[in-house]
């Protein structure tokens, strides 16, 4: 797949025009709701896999 000079430079412009406006304090806590989502996703996937496990013996 390539990728288009008109995508790049509309992708770039559009990050360039976002990054002024994104404070210390958004990007910790978007990172911080990632990992919590991460761990939450993680753990329940994990939970359910052990109660179909024993579910179907």
């Amino acid at each position: 797949m390539t990728v288009s000079n008109t995508t790049l430079s509309t992708a770039s412009g559009t990050f360039l025009s976002i990054l002024p406006n994104l404070n210390s304090e958004d990007v910790l806590k978007t990172v911080l709701l990632a990992v919590i989502g991460a761990v939450v996703s993680f753990t329940l996937s994990f939970v359910f896999k052990i109660l179909i496990a024993k579910y179907r013996r």
